[in-house]
């Protein structure tokens, strides 16, 4: 199993991605107090620990094994508590969460049932799937910078539901090849 990975497990990019995983409830936290311009700080503090910690992973050959999980989860922890919040809160639509966790859960459950039926599983996003994250990201901040029923949060939820949609059906048929082949 040599994909250029080290079985290291402490180093800047991990600490980086537990940093963003502690951001996290920070962030809630602020959020539930409507303190926007503080949670949007610290959104961002974590997109720059993402940025940072996958640089760095590459530019220094410092990819590990337990990096190539847990990166994936702190991003997902946070934007499924970044919309359930935002949806809890009024500050997008609830509908819009339900989307982008349904999304979410399904990925695990697909990757759980590959699992149990001793399929190989390599996780690593598809391009759609990193432009829905860059998409969902890019909502949650712009619904902290102006929540307010504007036409262009309007707009953008519906493409981040669009394009969150699309992603999923991408990783049902991507999973649907996966349980088809023969090992």
């Amino acid at each position: 199993m040599n994909s250029g990975r080290s079985n290291t497990t402490i180093n800047i990019p991990n600490a980086l991605t537990l940093f963003r995983l502690l951001l996290t409830p920070l962030f809630v936290i602020l959020l539930i107090r409507n303190q926007l311009k503080p949670a949007l700080a610290v959104f961002f503090l974590a997109g720059i620990s993402d940025g940072l910690d996958g640089l760095i992973a590459r530019c220094f050959n410092q990819r590990t094994v337990i990096g190539a999980y847990l990166d994936p989860v702190a991003d997902k922890v946070l934007l499924m508590s970044s919309y359930v919040c935002l949806g809890v809160l009024g500050i997008a639509p609830a509908w819009l969460a339900v989307v982008v966790l349904s999304r979410d859960i399904l990925i695990v459950i697909g990757i759980a049932i590959l699992t149990l039926m001793e399929k190989k599983v390599r996780i690593q996003p598809s391009r759609i799937s990193k432009c829905t994250t860059a998409l969902q990201l890019f909502t949650v901040a712009a619904s902290l910078i102006a929540p307010g029923p504007l036409l262009f949060l309007t707009i953008l939820f519906w493409a981040t539901a669009v394009l969150t949609i699309i992603s999923g059906i991408h990783y049902i048929y991507m999973g649907m090849a996966i349980f088809q082949r023969i090992d």
